[in-house]
C-alpha cells in the first residue's frame, strides 16, 4: 500500500498517539513493586517497548477501520 502526504503525517501522529496511550495505561500497572528494585530500568524497558507494541497494533487497527469505511462508502452497499 502506498500512501503520499496528509496520509503518512496522519499514520505518524496516530502512531505516536496510541504509543502514548498505551505507555500511560501501561504506567498505571505500576510493575516496578513486584520487582526487586535493581531491575527497575529493566521494567521500564519492557514498559516501553509493551507500549511501542500494543500502540503500534491499536493504531493499525483504527487506521485500518478507517480505510475499510472509506472503501465502503466509495463503493456503495
Amino acid at each position: 500500500m502506498q500512501v503520499y502526504g496528509i496520509d503518512v503525517i496522519i499514520r505518524i501522529v496516530t502512531h505516536f498517539i496510541f504509543i502514548y496511550l498505551a505507555f500511560w495505561s501501561l504506567k498505571s500497572l505500576r510493575l516496578e513493586m513486584l520487582f526487586t528494585p535493581q531491575n527497575t530500568t529493566q521494567i521500564r524497558m519492557v514498559l516501553a517497548l509493551l507500549s511501542i507494541g500494543m500502540g503500534y497494533l491499536s493504531s493499525t487497527f483504527f487506521l485500518e477501520l478507517m480505510v475499510l469505511g472509506k472503501n465502503l462508502f466509495i463503493v456503495g452497499f
